[in-house]
């Protein structure tokens, strides 16, 4: 079966580089995978017009990327640079990187006249009606804000945490002190003499449902749970 060959591309430091790769595992190694770089680069050569075979020279790959070694600087522009994509593969990553930002803001954010959470559906839907554009090689960190600039047109949300207080009987102390572990920060506690536990957690504003939602499942309602503040 014949390989198959791309052109992975970067400009860097006044000048362009391009290297020849095996596309799939190139976009591999670019989403994070643990791949060596010999199963990513063809031919170990850094070119400034790889159809044309004019490679690039030490001086300029020296100005550009400190070294010479065209291993470390192929990986460079894998990972920084433009590689091929299908429009099948680009559609994917940009559906699982959409996906990752709405349960962020789904998670972090809450509707500021209601305080309440912000269901994933309306947040995507608020995306798709901004037109926001999602780029699939940036993590989530780098683009959330700019997403939520773009979306409070659309809907009144705000990061925010919310903190809680809680009290259950001492038969269900250690399973939802567990599970609030797991979900929130635990800002103080103490058990009473009788054994129960009351605790006052912060979380994100957007789970403070899903977790209220949690304990009572567990105690089968018989918790204490109130909202102190909603802290943007």
């Amino acid at each position: 079966m014949t390989k198959k060959v791309a052109v992975a591309k970067l400009d860097r430091g006044g000048d362009h580089f391009e290297i020849l790769i095996d596309p799939d595992a190139a976009l591999e190694l670019k989403l994070g995978k643990p791949l060596g770089i010999d199963k990513v680069l063809i031919h170990e050569e850094i070119y400034k017009d790889a159809k044309k075979g004019l490679r690039a020279s030490e001086q300029s790959l020296k100005k550009a990327f400190g070294t010479t070694d065209v291993r470390k600087i192929a990986e460079i522009i894998i990972k920084e640079g433009e590689i091929p994509l299908t429009s099948e593969q680009r559609r994917k990553l940009v559906e699982d990187k959409k996906r990752q930002i709405v349960e962020w803001i789904s998670r972090n954010c809450i509707d500021v006249r209601t305080k309440t959470p912000v269901p994933p559906q309306r947040v995507e839907n608020a995306i798709e009606q901004a037109r926001v554009s999602i780029d699939p090689f940036k993590s989530v960190e780098e683009q959330v804000q700019e997403v939520l600039k773009e979306i409070q047109r659309i809907i009144p949300i705000k990061v925010a945490t919310a903190r809680v207080s809680l009290s259950v009987s001492s038969s269900h102390a250690q399973r939802v002190k567990g599970l609030v572990a797991k979900m929130a920060k635990i800002v103080s506690e103490r058990y009473r003499p009788d054994g129960s536990w009351e605790a006052v957690l912060e979380m994100p504003a957007g789970i403070q449902d899903m977790l209220i939602s949690r304990v009572n499942d567990i105690t089968h309602g018989d918790a204490d749970i109130r909202i102190l503040e909603i802290v943007y």
